[in-house]
């Protein structure tokens, strides 16, 4: 599994990214979330303007390039490094299984908090990067 991003937009409220494993995002709600990057990686084809170089440092002499094509390659789940953009959260199950993950959050928690509200699968807790605990209860 990846760690991608998952971008709700709610209906009140400004749009929040959650980033995360999608099955364990989807543990707790009752509508499942689809990432953002769904297709793999994929090629791009781009135009070249044709310029003048130097074919080694200190050349006096410049030569053309004649524009052509430039075929570049795009992955939409890389990452640079291993930071997550956004900051981490962690919904923990109250009763059940006990279940706990970590994600990362693009967005206002307060956005989160709501759509949790209308969303929840069963009764959790949210517990916010700044050490909140927020109670959420099932959604009916």
């Amino acid at each position: 599994m990846a760690i991608v991003g998952h971008t709700v937009t709610p209906q009140v409220g400004k749009p929040f990214t959650i980033f995360g494993e999608t099955d364990n995002i989807n543990y707790f709600l009752d509508t499942p979330l689809t990432p953002d990057a769904a297709q793999g990686a994929y090629n791009v084809t781009s135009s070249v303007k044709s310029h003048t170089r130097r074919q080694y440092p200190g050349d006096v002499t410049l030569i053309n390039v004649s524009s052509h094509p430039r075929v570049s390659l795009v992955d939409p789940s890389q990452t640079s490094g291993n930071a997550l953009p956004g900051r981490p959260f962690v919904l923990a199950e109250v009763g059940g299984d006990k279940q706990r993950r970590q994600f990362t959050l693009k967005g206002q928690v307060i956005d989160l908090h709501s759509f949790l509200s209308s969303e929840a699968a069963f009764d959790l807790n949210l517990h916010t990067s700044s050490g909140a605990k927020k109670k959420i209860a099932a959604a009916v």
